[in-house]
């Protein structure tokens, strides 16, 4: 185990694999490659890479890309930047002026309560089925009713009374 509560497992020569932290790692240190991904994307050495290094007793600065060095910042920045100047100093093509620029087409926003679907827990069952408050029967509702406005058929009495 490292000074810094990492254990580190050396695999071969430059690849090790390291326990501890967020997530556990395997770094290869010849190739500057992390499992987790950051050191490859950023080639900045992350926490698992410098803990390899340090017990490859390898330079963690050798593992930085040159890009971030001194002088790669000043071949970026050697020559000069002028400021833009004031809107009225602007010589802007007359092919960017006569261009038309209309706004993204908005869409209008659903109205009323989102609907919110889930899935269904273990054990519940949603085989709901609408009943009519028109006819009685399942699968449609009021609004959506065939039958003649009149028509009892099918439905359920309303005022029973036991004997």
């Amino acid at each position: 185990m490292g000074s810094n509560g990492l254990l580190m497992i050396q695999l071969n020569p430059i690849t090790y694999q390291v326990k501890g932290g967020e997530i556990d790692a395997v770094v290869d240190i010849f190739n500057k490659k992390c499992s987790c991904k950051v050191f490859d994307i950023d080639i900045l050495p992350c926490a698992h890479a410098i803990a390899a290094a340090l017990h490859a007793r390898v330079g963690v600065y050798s593992l930085v890309s040159p890009y971030y060095t001194k002088e790669y910042y000043m071949l970026a920045y050697q020559h000069t930047i002028y400021p833009v100047g004031s809107q009225s100093q602007w010589d802007v093509p007359d092919e960017v002026t006569s261009r038309v620029v209309l706004p993204r087409e908005v869409k209008d926003k659903k109205r009323g309560r989102l609907k919110n679907s889930r899935y269904p827990s273990a054990g519940e069952f949603r085989n709901h089925k609408n009943r009519c408050g028109k006819c009685g029967q399942l699968g449609h509702y009021k609004k959506k009713c065939r039958s003649e406005a009149g028509s009892t058929e099918g439905k359920p009495p309303t005022n029973v009374t036991a004997l």
